[in-house]
């Protein structure tokens, strides 16, 4: 009885605390609030329309058949093809043995610059796809990049 009663009461603070959240966005926009950010499709679409758009030459990359242990790298060109500074805030690969490195400062419209992958075959085997998500002040904020081949056992 115990049980079901601290049951309910968890689940009634669980509600409580989500129609709290939606009715405090709804009271500050009833209000007049000059600080809420309005949602409306014209917004995106305006920002869409000047912000930094990164275009890569190839988004994916076979690097063939390695032997376990070897390293490989490849250098992913892009160009920022938007109407602003494109900042790439990180860069993180689906596992440790692929390490991404990019440009630490802007990348002015127009201009190009490259993200490093360099992948590292010891432990691996088989085939490989080791994808890298580019974070980036872009719409959409992520863009990702494959690296992809096999490694054949000594």
């Amino acid at each position: 009885m115990k049980k079901l009663f601290l049951s309910i009461v968890a689940v009634g603070l669980l509600f409580s605390a989500c129609n709290q959240t939606q009715g405090n966005t709804s009271s500050t926009a009833a209000t007049g609030d000059s600080t809420a950010q309005p949602t409306t499709a014209a917004t995106t679409t305006a920002n869409a329309a000047t912000a930094p758009l990164m275009k890569f030459e190839k988004e994916s990359h076979d690097f063939g058949k390695i032997k376990q242990g070897d390293k490989v790298s490849y250098d992913f060109k892009f160009t920022n093809n938007g109407k602003s500074p494109l900042i790439i805030t990180d860069a993180v690969a689906t596992c440790g043995c692929t390490t991404p490195e990019w440009p630490k400062t802007p990348v002015k419209p127009g201009e190009s610059g490259l993200i490093k992958v360099v992948f590292n075959s010891a432990g691996k085997s088989g085939l490989q796809d080791k994808q890298i998500t580019i974070t980036a002040n872009t719409v959409p904020a992520q863009t990702m990049v494959h690296l992809i081949g096999e490694v054949l056992t000594k």
